[in-house]
């Protein structure tokens, strides 16, 4: 069972951040979620913004096409991303 679910022209799928990471990067699969480690602490924001701009440079995609549904104030997030296919999304973050 794939991680990605597609509907109505976009994907949404799990993320697990681990905040003050040494770098930004894909750190596989834990779960159902995709685990990225980000750079910047968990404060105001910070790491929200940080992964939608990790997100963003990776899969080549505007930041407006990038959003975050739930779990703003959580490690756990579930993230939308539109003008991208599930399998696309997959390719370009080798999970």
């Amino acid at each position: 069972m794939s991680i990605f679910k597609e509907s109505n022209g976009a994907v949404t799928f799990a993320v697990k951040v681990v905040p003050r990471a040494s770098k930004n990067q894909v750190a596989g699969v834990e779960g159902d979620a995709i685990k990225i480690r980000l750079n910047a602490p968990p404060v105001e924001g910070k790491a929200n913004d940080a992964l939608i701009k990790f997100l963003a440079d990776a899969l080549d995609l505007r930041r407006a096409q990038i959003e975050i549904i739930t779990g703003h104030t959580s490690r756990h997030k579930v993230v939308r991303v539109r003008g991208a296919t599930g399998k696309q999304i997959e390719e370009k973050l080798k999970t």
